[in-house]
């Protein structure tokens, strides 16, 4: 309501004078500071006491000073005004309201608590028809839902709930199966792959999914992302043809036994091509595909799914999933505990907390590391220096900064299960004098990591400082980081999903460290990767991975720092929890009682 802008204006004018202490003022200087007339401000204030924010006791005459009297806090009136803002789906403007009161850690508490009522599970009736709402934050802003375009956690998720593959991998990473592709063939060589599509899929707008639309998806995806994430599989793509509407024949140029896995990730996602075409480069706005929910449309940060009924795999039992995009303040940690938010991920509760949810650790975790910049001619070229500042990062210290039940110190992308890193061990003395051993003097280093891992960064600064190493931060946006902005720091901050793509993930990131390798090391990972990609057996891969982790770590270019692990927690009256890749839950799945 405008009235409530109005009164805000006006109260935070008088910051000096308390709720319930009357003082004196001239309608005349009330019209001033509206910028309004005398008259208006005669009806805002009758309109204001009506509402019982205010008491005015007009004088007679224009000039006379009169008695104004304040009932309503600012921060009530502004709660009114942010809960009527998200109730309109308008959440950008309630949080805009919320930042400008800064000064207010009560006006955000009691939003806060407001709005942890507005999440989780409702239904709405109408007649005899029951529709069933998850509404659902995400703390993080959405910027793309086109499959060939995300870069983010919870992009990944959307795309999981509205597009399909041809083909799926189990939880656990250990099986590829059937999906939009019922059975496929390979030739001897491995490199001939023709794979038969199920019938009557249908897209999201009504139209029957064909081969033309895998051959589509993929020659788009070569086209707009030719440096993507596992780009160095779909290039490998050298001719494609589709004899007739459900099979499609895709030629490789070399053996490479990670593209099958690759087809199971959202980045392999089918879309239509009728529906691409049209959209251009607002596809990831509107986004169409095959998936158990269809996107509905977007305003104001809520993006809202709702359940596609002629799924192949069977409908929903949700109707409609809201996901609001909560930024800023409001997504902070101290803040996770929402009273009706029926699924939390990554979740810190407190012991009293616990007690009411069921809590679940997941098998993946993220792992955060450092990697040397060895075409850099700098300081880091040396050996020794790298080990020193190796050193210098330590680790006891950074865990007890990030405190939390998921954070561990980690030493390999291999762990498995709840085996511990082995605990570092660091004398200060130690430290500082490999330090001077090595040559270092103080030297400024250049740190590039993305904006999602500025704390981070910072705490390694931190305790890097502790020794004397001096560290300047540098944020490269995540769809710049592959690129040439990075190329003049000393060292890159990043972090790998450990899940049930560990090893496309790995081959990933081997890819891209290859572009800041010494020879030598750019060799070896060239060498190790085609091993990789040409070994048909899983644990003789693990083997060459590991003995590339082994010579990075002896040559100190890959420095690990911690793991954590995944947690979902839920409340006892959701069912149908099923867990998908990064921990995150199928809303296909859920239901309520």
């Amino acid at each position: 309501m405008k009235i409530r802008r109005h009164y805000l204006a006006l109260r935070c004018s008088f910051p000096a004078i308390s709720e319930h202490s009357p003082f004196e003022a001239t309608t005349q200087e009330l019209a001033n500071l509206l910028d309004c007339t005398h008259r208006n401000m005669v009806l805002l204030l009758k309109r204001m006491q009506q509402e019982e924010w205010l008491s005015w006791e007009p004088r007679r005459g224009r000039g006379n000073r009169s008695a104004l009297t304040f009932l309503a806090s600012k921060e009530q009136i502004a709660l009114l005004e942010a809960q009527e803002m998200m109730q309109k789906q308008d959440l950008h403007s309630a949080l805009e309201l919320l930042q400008q009161a800064e000064d207010s850690p009560l006006l955000r508490d009691q939003f806060q608590e407001w709005l942890s009522g507005q999440f989780g599970f409702h239904s709405e009736v109408q007649g005899k028809r029951r529709t069933d709402i998850l509404r659902f934050p995400l703390p993080q802003t959405i910027f793309s839902l086109d499959p060939a375009a995300i870069h983010y956690t919870g992009e990944s998720h959307l795309v999981n709930q509205l597009f399909d593959g041809l083909v799926r991998i189990d939880p656990k990473g250990e099986q590829i199966l059937p999906h939009l592709a019922h059975a496929w063939e390979v030739n001897e060589s491995r490199t001939r792959w023709t794979f038969y599509l199920r019938k009557g899929i249908m897209f999201h707008h009504g139209r029957e999914l064909d081969s033309s639309d895998v051959k589509y998806s993929l020659e788009r995806l070569k086209r707009l992302a030719p440096q993507g994430l596992y780009s160095w599989v779909y290039s490998n793509i050298v001719a494609m043809d589709t004899p007739d509407d459900t099979t499609i024949r895709i030629q490789l140029s070399e053996r490479n036994e990670a593209f099958l896995p690759f087809l199971t990730t959202n980045r392999a996602s089918i879309v239509p091509q009728d529906a691409c075409d049209a959209a251009g480069d607002h596809f990831g706005d509107r986004p169409i595909g095959t998936g158990p929910f269809r996107f509905a449309g977007n305003e104001q940060g809520v993006w809202i799914l709702e359940a596609f009924a002629a799924y192949f795999q069977g409908r929903a039992f949700l109707d409609r999933v809201e996901v609001w995009t909560v930024t800023g303040d409001s997504a902070q940690d101290n803040h996770a505990e929402l009273q009706s938010f029926q699924v939390m991920h990554n979740a810190r509760l407190s012991d009293t907390a616990a007690e009411r949810w069921q809590q679940v650790r997941q098998s993946g975790m993220t792992c955060k590391f450092i990697t040397v910049n060895e075409q850099k001619d700098g300081l880091l070229a040396n050996p020794a220096i790298r080990a020193a500042i190796d050193l210098a990062i330590d680790r006891v210290q950074l865990l007890q900064l990030l405190s939390g039940d998921v954070i561990e110190g980690v030493d390999s992308f291999w762990l498995h299960g709840e085996e511990q890193a082995a605990p570092f061990i660091y004398s200060p003395a130690e430290v500082k004098a490999k330090l001077a051993e090595a040559g270092y003097n103080g030297e400024t280093l250049t740190l590039a990591t993305i904006p999602q891992y500025a704390a981070d960064a910072n705490k390694i600064k931190q305790v890097c400082a502790h020794f004397g190493v001096t560290i300047e931060i540098s944020l490269i946006e995540a769809e710049q980081f592959k690129g040439q902005a990075r190329m003049s720091a000393d060292f890159l901050l990043f972090a790998v999903m450990l899940d049930e793509h560990r090893e496309l993930r790995l081959i990933d990131l081997y890819k891209s460290m290859q572009q800041h390798a010494a020879p030598e090391t750019y060799s070896m990972l060239e060498l190790s990767l085609q091993q990789i990609l040409a070994e048909p057996d899983a644990k003789g891969r693990m083997v060459i991975f590991q003995s590339i982790e082994a010579e990075l770590k002896r040559r100190h270019s890959l420095m690990f720092l911690y793991r954590k692990h995944l947690k979902t927690a839920f409340h006892h009256s959701v069912r149908g929890i099923a867990l998908e890749s990064l921990g995150w839950v199928r809303f296909r799945d859920i239901w309520f009682r």
